[in-house]
């Protein structure tokens, strides 16, 4: 148990945990800096890690391999030396972070396997052949696979699941790696505020905010929320309108960027020449997600709303309504720069394999959908999985818990369906066999970035309690942004959740620590704290695009190794527009009406 300093704040005390056995920060209880001069000096302390990283990345195109590393140093140094964070709770935080590690390499080993798998068994070549009937135009493609059946994978499973599904599958289409995980990360942004069957907010935003007093007050006060529940819905209407508003324009981003920085003559034009099946592909996801957010809450939108986007744009296309006159492609493969390519081994790209049906081709994906719903959403199966939860709760008596539920891991999924793969399409077992060397050795590439990131998160997170008597590094980092901005707080509270995320990976930390803080802060300047943790939410679902360790796992699975900085550069694009756009509509809602 740590001490309590003679400054008798109780930030220095034990953290307090919730009824869940979540640990959860009051920020009133933290003994604010003495003027905003030295807050704002904690501030750039917290955030120098993430400044360079953010360089060494994307400035001087080092690789993840080597910027990590140096990264989790710097933290531990500054959270040991500035922050005074006990020697323990480092450690613990540490293997906090190698736990969560092992869990996103599960998850990119069991989505190489299964591509490797239908590489060797012919369904590789089957996907290709069939999406080319339904458009040959690469920026079609990308819409209804990234966008539709991403939302789709992201509703079922979250954990970066769309991006280890959908860059793989693009990647069997035909696409440059580069321009498959850049289209796959820049989807992982409308679609993720309620993604695993609504996790961010009714365990993220619940963690945050229950069970405090100001929270209690609001919610009893005549004409609030009638109970916590309708609290946490209204909240997710807020966020499915506001993430409507800007996410109906994500597929024609995500196209713009493919022909811009893909494309042979590097227009912007080749992309906004799609504008109409663009639009309405987003529509097509969108309407539904906040018809669904609004009147059945936050378990549904993503799910429900890809699975009816994916149906409605895949009939369009069929059709040919809405299709552009010149069908665009990228360069011929011969042309690519090598940034773009894979290294993977070119003999692994198309090994020979029997021919199939494009049902059977299709079926190990279909399997992995429907595993991932019955894994979460009946109660009976959902219960199952989750009892298998392994846990070491108060980790060497510093407050810090590990858990993880092995069994309902996408990674376990993938796995259970790469194992009955040889059976249903009739494969060799040395291509099966080969395909597993392939995905280890692959995934061991990935291995050393992904093992520093997470634990240089985890330590970042865990510096809220320590004997220096000063906020966290993302509490200092968020207090000091609202001692500058006060009434302009709208215009910034999304980007306080993208940094939450950009730091955690997962909107469902970033709302975990940073909501109760948001909804202090709209009460103390006037504002209904509703839409500002809802503008928290929708930042934290932003920042997944530029998520450092989202972006290793990413580009892990199509063999896209030292060029996460380059990924970066281009998902900052789209990133920087829903930001803006957020705090656009924030600063209006909250400051005028």
């Amino acid at each position: 148990m740590l001490e309590t300093h003679e400054c008798g704040a109780r930030c220095c005390a034990a953290p307090a945990e919730s009824p869940t056995g979540i640990q959860r920060t009051a920020y009133a209880d933290f003994r604010r800096p003495r003027s905003v001069k030295a807050g704002l000096m904690s501030a750039l302390i917290a955030i120098a890690p993430l400044v360079v990283v953010f360089l060494l990345l994307v400035l001087w195109r080092w690789p993840a391999a080597r910027t990590m590393p140096v990264g989790f140093g710097l933290t531990v140094l500054l959270a040991a030396v500035y922050w005074q964070v006990p020697c323990l709770r480092m450690v613990a935080a540490g293997l906090r972070g190698l736990v969560i590690a092992g869990e996103l390499l599960y998850i990119v080993w069991g989505a190489l396997s299964l591509l490797f798998v239908l590489k060797h068994s012919g369904a590789v070549a089957a996907i290709r052949n069939g999406f080319r009937r339904i458009s040959p135009d690469r920026r079609i493609q990308a819409i209804i696979v990234a966008w539709a059946f991403g939302a789709f994978m992201e509703g079922a499973a979250g954990f970066g699941t769309p991006a280890a599904v959908a860059g793989p599958l693009l990647v069997i289409l035909g696409f440059p790696p580069m321009a498959a995980v850049v289209s796959a990360l820049v989807i992982q942004s409308t679609p993720v505020s309620f993604g695993a069957v609504g996790t961010p907010i009714l365990i993220g935003v619940r963690r945050g905010l229950e069970d405090q007093s100001i929270v209690d007050s609001f919610v009893a006060a005549p004409g609030g929320p009638q109970s916590f529940t309708e609290l946490l819905l209204l909240i997710g209407a807020r966020v499915a309108v506001v993430h409507a508003v800007i996410g109906t324009l994500i597929p024609l981003a995500m196209v713009c960027l493919l022909t811009r920085f893909f494309g042979a003559k590097r227009s912007w034009r080749e992309g906004l020449a799609v504008w109409p099946f663009a639009l309405f592909a987003g529509l097509a996801f969108t309407v539904p997600y906040v018809l669904l957010g609004v009147l059945l809450g936050p378990a549904f939108p993503s799910l429900v709303g890809g699975l009816i986007a994916l149906a409605v744009t895949v009939t369009v296309t069929r059709s040919g309504w809405l299709q552009p006159r010149q069908v665009w492609d990228f360069p011929p493969s011969p042309d690519w720069p090598g940034e773009w390519r894979s290294d993977f081994p070119p003999s692994q790209n198309d090994p020979p394999g029997r021919p199939m049906s494009l049902a059977m081709a299709w079926l190990p994906y279909l399997l992995v959908a429907g595993l991932l719903v019955a894994t979460r959403v009946p109660p009976a199966m959902a219960g199952f999985f989750q009892r298998t939860t392994i846990r070491w709760l108060d980790v060497f008596g510093t407050g810090v818990d590990i858990a993880t539920t092995p069994l309902k891991l996408p990674g376990t999924v993938f796995l259970m369906v790469v194992l009955v793969c040889p059976i249903l399409h009739r494969m060799h077992w040395a291509g099966f066999l080969a395909a597993q060397v392939e995905a280890l050795a692959a995934v061991r590439r990935a291995a050393v970035a992904i093992v520093f990131a997470v634990p240089m998160v985890q330590v970042f997170i865990y510096s809220d309690h320590n004997t220096a008597c000063l906020p966290g590094m993302p509490q200092a980092l968020a207090l000091a942004v609202a001692d500058l901005v006060g009434r302009a707080w709208p215009a910034f509270s999304a980007v306080i959740g993208a940094v939450g995320a950009f730091v955690a990976g997962s909107n469902t930390i970033s709302n975990m620590t940073f909501s109760l803080f948001q909804f202090q802060v709209a009460r103390q300047i006037g504002l209904e704290p509703m839409f500002v943790v809802a503008l928290q939410a929708v930042g934290g679902a932003a920042g997944n695009m530029i998520c450092i360790h989202n972006v290793v796992a990413a580009a892990a699975t199509v063999g896209l190794f030292g060029r996460e900085g380059l990924v970066i550069r281009k998902t900052l694009i789209p990133t920087v527009y829903y930001l803006a756009a957020a705090g656009a509509i924030g600063s209006v809602v909250l400051l005028v009406f």
